[in-house]
This record gives C-alpha cells, sequence and structure tokens, in this order.
C-alpha cells in the first residue's frame, strides 16, 4: 500500500499543475499576456496593466494570508492552546513562541512583497508564497489555513538538523522514478493497450471482450458499481470472478484461478495474470486520487494491460512507456452516434421534460426528491438509478426505464451514469453544474460536463445488445470505424444559468494531462520520520516530506486532502509508522460532528491490538437502531444525519477489518447491522416530502457560491485565465462506500425535508440492538 501525499499545482489558476514549476517558470500573468518576442507598443501597455493588476490582486492576498496567521497564533495555535506541540519544536516558552511568532509574520509580508513588487511567484523564487497561494487554489481558505500552519512549522524546525542530515532527508524524498518502485513488474515485458475515445464510443466493450477471452485477469474500475457490473458480468458468462472492493471481498471458495474486479486502489500488484483492464485513465492525473491509477498502471503484473478513457491521457502514458519499455498500442474510437449540446433548458419546469429524459443529481437525497417531483408534475413513473442501490434493485430500475412499453417514462441518476451504465438515454438534463467539497461549492469541470453529458443517445439499446452483440471491430489503422449516424443524443440543464456552463464546457476541450499522481511507500515514510523527536506531530512529518520531495515532470504527489487532520486525530495514540499510513488511506468522515470520536476509537483499539468487537466500541451509536421516528419529530433530518454517521462509521469498520482482522473482529456482526441501517435509510428516503421552494433556493444559493468562489480566486489571486484541467474529477465521492455517491451534498440539503410519511419506525422490540448483538456473538 502506498500513502497519499501533496504537491500543489504550482500555477495561479486552472493551467496545467507542476510542469511549470518543475521547469522553474512562472505563472506569472504578466508573462502569459505578453509573447515570446517584442509584438509592439499594443502589448506592452497589456502587459504593463496586467502586471499592475497582479500587484493589486498580490496585495489582497497578503492581507489575505496575515489575517488568517494573526487570527490563528492569537486562538487555535496559541501557546495556551499548543504548548506540547510546540515544545516537540524546541520552544521552550510563550516568550520564545512570540518571537518566533514576529519572525514568521515578517517572512510572510516579505514573501507577499517579493511576489507583488517582483512578480516572484515560482517554487524556486518564492517557496513559501507558492505554497500559501497553491494551498488557496487547491482548497480555499480551509487550505490556505492549512498551509500557514504548516509553513509555521518548517519555520521552527529550520535550524534543527545539520547538513549531512537534511541531505539524507532529500535522499529519502527523491520520488523521480517511481516505476521503479515495483521491480517484479518491470522485469515484465508489457504490452499497453490504449482504448481512447469519448463516451459511447465502444473502447470499455473491446477492452473487456480481451480481458474474457484471457485465461486470467484484472479489471479496475473507478466505483464499486462498475466493479460489479464486471463481476455481474463473468459470472454470468460462467467465468469464476472476485468481487474485491476496499469494504467487500467476495471470493470463490475452493477455487485457485479465478478473475478479479476491483475498485482501482485495491488492484493485486503481486498477482501474474494474462489481462489487466483500467477504466477511466484519464483519472490518473487527478489531484488528490490520481495515484490510484498510478500505482495500478505502474504495478499490474500482466502480459496485456488495457487502458481505457480520454484523448488527454495519450500523451503522457506513451512517454511513461517508453521510459519504462512497455510497448504501447493506440486504438482511437469515434462516437458511435453524434452529441448535440440544445440552446434551451427546462426552465425549471419538469413539465418541459420527454420520454427518455435522464436528469442527473449528485446526491441519494436529491434523486428522491427529483423522483417524487417529476411523478407529481407529470402524472408518470421515474425509475432511479445510483451506485449504493443493491445491484438487483439497481438493474430491475434501469429495465424498468429502457423498456418503452411502460409508464417508466423518464430517470433520474447520480453523476454514475457517465462511468458507462448501459441506458437508454435520449436526452441528459443537468440538475446543477456545481458540487460541493471539502473546500467548498465548486463549478464542474469540462471533462465531467463531457463525461455525465455524453451519456446521452446509445448506438444500440440495451435490448439490442443483448439480441446480438455490437461488432466493434478494429480496422488495420487502429482505430474503430465510424457507424452509421443514429439519432443523436441531447444535452441540456433545468435552469438557463446552468445551460450556459453546460454549452461552454461542451464548447471547449479538457486540457492534456501533464502528470501522474503518485504517493509515496510506508518504507519512505518510515525513513523519514526517524529522523525527528518522537513527539514530533505525524502531520508535520508527512507535510514537510510533501515539500521536500522531488518528482520528474510527469509525476506529481496527490494532494493531502484530509489527511492531515486524520493524522492529527490519532498522534496521541501509539502506533507504527505503517499502522498511520494505512489510517490515512481509511474512508474516514471528519464533515460530521461525531466522525472524529470515532476515528479516534478505532485508532485506540489498533494502538492497544484489542477491544474492537463492535458491541464494545461505545462510539459505534447501535442504539439509534432502537429510535423510531417518533423520537425525532422536531427535526426529521436529524434521524436522516444520524443513520448516515452510523452508516459511514459500520463501513470504516469493515474496511479497517479487512486489514486487522485481529482487532476488528465483527465483520459478520457488521454486515448485519449495515444492511439494517441502510434498509432505513431506503425506507426514509422513500417516504421524504421534500418542499420545492427550498430546494431551488438551496439550489441557487449553491450555484452563486461556485461562482463566487471562482471569481474569488480571480480577485485574490489575479487569474486573467481560468483554464480548466485536471483537478478533482471522480464521481461520487472517494470516502463514501465504494466511491459513490453521497446521502447529502450538505446539511443544508437536509432543511428541505418538510415531513417524514409514517410507518418508517422500527418495529418495537424488548431489547436493544446492542444487547441483542452482544448475547449473539
Amino acid at each position: 500500500m502506498l500513502f497519499q501525499h501533496s504537491l500543489p499545482s504550482a500555477v495561479l489558476g486552472y493551467a496545467p499543475p507542476y510542469t511549470l514549476v518543475r521547469s522553474g517558470l512562472r505563472d506569472d500573468p504578466s508573462q502569459r499576456s505578453s509573447s515570446q518576442g517584442d509584438k509592439g507598443a499594443s502589448d506592452t501597455r497589456q502587459s504593463k496593466q496586467v502586471q499592475k493588476e497582479a500587484t493589486k490582486a498580490y496585495a489582497i492576498f497578503r492581507n489575505l494570508a496575515l489575517g488568517r496567521y494573526d487570527l490563528l497564533m492569537s486562538t487555535s495555535r496559541s501557546w495556551a492552546a499548543k504548548h506540547e506541540e510546540y515544545k516537540a519544536f524546541g520552544v521552550n516558552s510563550k516568550l520564545d513562541l512570540d518571537r518566533e511568532v514576529k519572525l514568521f509574520r515578517n517572512s510572510i509580508e516579505r514573501a507577499c512583497d517579493l511576489a507583488s513588487e517582483k512578480h516572484a511567484v515560482s517554487r524556486s523564487e518564492n517557496p513559501l508564497f507558492w505554497a500559501l497561494r497553491n494551498a488557496f487554489v487547491e482548497n480555499d481558505i480551509s487550505g490556505l489555513t492549512e498551509e500557514v500552519v504548516l509553513a509555521f512549522q518548517n519555520f521552527l524546525m529550520r535550524s534543527r538538523f545539520p547538513k549531512n542530515i537534511a541531505a539524507t532527508h532529500r535522499n529519502i524524498a527523491d520520488f523521480r522514478f517511481p516505476y521503479e518502485w515495483f521491480p517484479a513488474t518491470r522485469a515484465l515485458q508489457r504490452t499497453i493497450h490504449l482504448h481512447v475515445g469519448p463516451t459511447n464510443s465502444g473502447k470499455t466493450y473491446n477492452a473487456l471482450k480481451a480481458l474474457e477471452n484471457a485465461k486470467s485477469g484484472i479489471y479496475a474500475g473507478p466505483l464499486r458499481l462498475l466493479a460489479h457490473e464486471v463481476y455481474t458480468r463473468f459470472l454470468a458468462k460462467g467465468k469464476k470472478c472476485a468481487l474485491v472492493t476496499g469494504e467487500e471481498q467476495r471470493i470463490p471458495e475452493n477455487e485457485d484461478n479465478y478473475f478479479r474486479s476491483c475498485t482501482v486502489e485495491m488492484t493485486p500488484l503481486n498477482l501474474p495474470v494474462d489481462v489487466a483492464v483500467i477504466d477511466e485513465i484519464q483519472m490518473i492525473g487527478d489531484a488528490e486520487r490520481g495515484w490510484a491509477w498510478t500505482q495500478a498502471f505502474l504495478g499490474v503484473q500482466a502480459k496485456e494491460v488495457h487502458l481505457c478513457g480520454e484523448e488527454r491521457a495519450v500523451e503522457l502514458i506513451q512517454s511513461i512507456c517508453a521510459t519504462i519499455g512497455d510497448k504501447c498500442v493506440i486504438t482511437r474510437y469515434n462516437r458511435l452516434n453524434p452529441l448535440e449540446c440544445m440552446t434551451e433548458s427546462l426552465h425549471n419546469s419538469w413539465k418541459n421534460l420527454q420520454k427518455g429524459d435522464a436528469v442527473v443529481s449528485f446526491s441519494r437525497v436529491g434523486i428522491h426528491a427529483i423522483k417524487r417531483q417529476i411523478e407529481a408534475a407529470t402524472g408518470r413513473r421515474c425509475a432511479m438509478v445510483y451506485g449504493s442501490l443493491p445491484p438487483e434493485t439497481r438493474a430491475q430500475q434501469a429495465a424498468l426505464f429502457n423498456d418503452p412499453d411502460n409508464d417508466y417514462d423518464y430517470l433520474v441518476a447520480s453523476d454514475a451514469i457517465g462511468m458507462g451504465l448501459n441506458l437508454e438515454i435520449k436526452r441528459v438534463v443537468f440538475e446543477q453544474t456545481h458540487k460541493n467539497t471539502k473546500g467548498g461549492f465548486r463549478v464542474m469541470t469540462t471533462s465531467e460536463i463531457k463525461q455525465i453529458g455524453g451519456r446521452a443517445g446509445r448506438y444500440r439499446t440495451a435490448r439490442q445488445a443483448a439480441a446480438s452483440e455490437p461488432k466493434l471491430g478494429i480496422n488495420e489503422q487502429g482505430a474503430v470505424p465510424t457507424p452509421k449516424a443514429g439519432q443523436p443524443g441531447l444535452v441540456t440543464a433545468m435552469e438557463d444559468s446552468d445551460l450556459s456552463i453546460v454549452r461552454e464546457g461542451f464548447a471547449r476541450e479538457p486540457e492534456p494531462i501533464r502528470t501522474a499522481g503518485i504517493q509515496p511507500p510506508p518504507s519512505a515514510v518510515e525513513r523519514f520520520s526517524s529522523y525527528f523527536p518522537p513527539n514530533t506531530p505525524f502531520s508535520y512529518i508527512i507535510a514537510r516530506l510533501r515539500d521536500i520531495a522531488r518528482t520528474s515532470s510527469r509525476f506529481h504527489l496527490c494532494f493531502l486532502g484530509e489527511m492531515l487532520s486524520i493524522a492529527d486525530l490519532i498522534q496521541p495514540f501509539p502506533m507504527s509508522v505503517y499502522d498511520r499510513c494505512v489510517f490515512l488511506n481509511a474512508p474516514v468522515f471528519l464533515r460530521e460532528g461525531s466522525g472524529a470520536l470515532v476515528v479516534q476509537a478505532f485508532a485506540r483499539c489498533i494502538s492497544t491490538m484489542e477491544g474492537g468487537d463492535l458491541v464494545d466500541i461505545p462510539e459505534v451509536n447501535l442504539e439509534l437502531l432502537d429510535l423510531g421516528e417518533e423520537a425525532f419529530r422536531h427535526d426529521p433530518a436529524e434521524l436522516l444525519r444520524q443513520l448516515e454517521t452510523l452508516h459511514k462509521t459500520i463501513t470504516l469498520y469493515l474496511w479497517l477489518s479487512y486489514r486487522y482482522s485481529g482487532v476488528f473482529r465483527s465483520q459478520n456482526l457488521a454486515f448485519h447491522v449495515k444492511g439494517l441501517v441502510e434498509a432505513r435509510i431506503d425506507a426514509y428516503l422513500s417516504n421524504i416530502n421534500i418542499n420545492v421552494h427550498k430546494r431551488r433556493a438551496h439550489m441557487e444559493l449553491g450555484r452563486k457560491k461556485a461562482l463566487e468562489s471562482k471569481r474569488q480566486k480571480k480577485r485574490v489571486l489575479g487569474e486573467e485565465d481560468m483554464t480548466d484541467v485536471p483537478r478533482h474529477e471522480l464521481p461520487g465521492e472517494w470516502n463514501e462506500e465504494g466511491h459513490e455517491e453521497p446521502l447529502f451534498s450538505d446539511p443544508g440539503e437536509l432543511r428541505e425535508i418538510t415531513r417524514l410519511a409514517p410507518n418508517t419506525g422500527r418495529a418495537k422490540s424488548g431489547r436493544s440492538h446492542r444487547d441483542h448483538a452482544r448475547a449473539s456473538h
């Protein structure tokens, strides 16, 4: 297992990350506006104007950074709050801390002044400003806050190590050659088949045919939903197959040779096979989770590796293949039917829906709310498809929608439809074009819009494909011939403002992927941490490793995400560096209030290697299963919040049970509890009413926040060009079970719930679920 790390983008906005910085180039707005040669007085005036705007923007950012620093040092990072931590950095009194605080404030001022006056903003010229700025770009104010803390810790450690130890640190942090981490794979002569093309072009179909015809193989995809689709497909064809995700493993009994269908981070790297298929390879460039695709690509021991994805990944994959000596064969695909972006939205009325429409939402609460709204407004039935539905239910709902002879005219689905589900969609309708992330609301990327919208229209329907499989052969030029065009797929949005964003996305091409994500092996982290005092915060150690890391121009260290917060939560519990690295990759949930307590409870179990029985962990709220809806009549949404928290708790328990089976021994009980919780959530969702006006107001608020965030970055950082490149493009949420859609996108979405219909409470019982579980255990 590798552990995820971060190297923030080196550019102000959305220009290709990492490459410019490692080449020593500035991302200076003045340079972006002027040509390489002298283009005359007009260009000179334009350059001066852009420099003036950049100077003004950097001055604003200076005040923002200093204000955040002053607030931290007077509150959460004061001597009273963190004196024990400061002693580990060699600061032994408040007087010493006050002196260091003043000195570092001067450093921030000088760094911002250097950017403002000299336009020195690159990592080599102005590393402190570069780090602060890119943390803000990556994660808004929360990212800037974390980076200020880490930069101050770096400042405190500036003279703690002699030169020879500092040189050793740099050697440990040399990650320029990650392909050398997989020596057994490098000894193979692999052939890389790169299948690239737009959505609905047949590229994954041909890759899976190669896998089916092999004697052994692996499928690796971004979602449990897709892994389960392949798993079911292989079982239906009489092939032995295992399903392997982070939270669930179904292994054929008494079998030695079988196929494996995995989520990508679970790809086995020590198993020789004939064929491996890695889906959605463009996600190798994701800022936070790209490491999982890089690890699978570089490490899987397959004679043939089939990579499926977008054209923008070709140059990077070709370059890496040339370096590692793997043969690269590229097959380009054409879309099997045309695609059109409409000029008119639905004007926020479900009555404007047409048979075959699929409405896309990003949470389960949203999906259920839209279903009820559509059926109330149209009098027709609406099917639902999303990742966390039971596979049998999902298949049934898809079949109802695909059948033209019933009254299921519409579909509401999560963004999982962008990942290849076989649905007969005539038109894709975006309910929204913004997403909520840890850093706040953001506008969807070009790639996300095209991936989801591209599911409109299918060359062959599901029934036709079942009757006679399409022949998507490859010609002598290594391309799939364009078939006779069918009916075009259509794309639109509910609101005019969202449609303009969709049209803008379809009018441009995403930037090529410049770098592949990596994260260092635990062995490197263990070596690095051995040079620090025992009480040094682990969050600082991994952040310091990030800061001094060296990578080549084709790789980037993945963004830390919530890893620093996790590291701080488990800091009080003694455990090995390897165990800490395992925890950093766990599907934790820190947005919920009790999430931190659950993480610490499980960390305590690992630290002591005992106490991991589910019924013996008080932070696992099993008592919730004994409460009916009457206990939440004053706040119906609170029941849903607590059910979701319990579900995430059990999911984390199951994830850990596959890695610490001797500690977390209640796996069967955990699966049983998980089923009970999911049944309660499904019953809740099927019986809620949503206030339509509140939902629209909430959507509008999210839309405004996303656009304001984009404008704020431009105002504070002086961005002239908001070029769109891969950042966080994974569907669903990585820390959700199976990496699928969240229950709700943010707590505000739950305020739309107006009442809970009856008959969704639990049946009365004499004993609590915890007592029942303890007795059976």
